[in-house]
């Protein structure tokens, strides 16, 4: 079988989460986040999983400290990635936020993972404040899916995206 990795990316609102539980329903899923571990450390000192600028910006800055202490963002979503190659799933999401820590990501696949971003006209590009949030447009991607479809749509339109990226895959 086939494994397709992607590191999914967008802004806030887009429909990443959304576009992933409709895959899950034509495909084997693992769906993961490269912040989980950070927000398990952020939960021990007091983060109550609010969205807040502040909080946003209390993670990003929590991750970059991780990362500059022992790469543990990287190092714990490279063990899902092997978790990933070793079940029964065909499509691994990890959400990753900065083009640093995707790149690296990537490497650490072998250049196996693929990046997509998820873009939606109608979200409004503003500025949280942090660069993990603020940045998301300035990396190059290797996929960009517009999710500006109505919600009873977008589900039949992504599943057929990514089938079509298996079949180019497999060729």
């Amino acid at each position: 079988m086939k494994k397709l990795v992607f590191v999914i990316n967008g802004r806030g609102g887009v429909g990443k989460d959304t576009l992933c539980d409709f895959a899950a329903r034509a495909f084997s899923v693992k769906n993961v986040s490269s912040i989980t571990p950070v927000k398990e450390l952020a939960a021990q000192v007091g983060w109550q999983g609010e969205k807040t600028d502040r909080a946003r910006r209390f993670l990003s800055d929590l991750k970059a400290l991780l990362v500059d202490y022992n790469d543990y963002p990287t190092v714990w979503a490279t063990e899902q990635y092997h978790a990933f190659l070793a079940s029964d799933a065909q499509i691994m999401f990890l959400h990753i936020r900065e083009g640093k820590e995707i790149d690296k990501f990537v490497r650490a696949t072998a250049g196996q993972a693929k990046t997509l971003l998820i873009r939606r006209a109608a979200v409004h590009q503003e500025a949280y404040g942090n660069r993990s949030d603020d940045e998301v447009e300035n990396y190059t991607y290797d996929y960009i899916f517009d999710n500006d479809l109505p919600l009873e749509e977008a589900e039949g339109a992504f599943v057929s995206y990514l089938r079509g990226i298996l079949e180019e895959i497999k060729e």
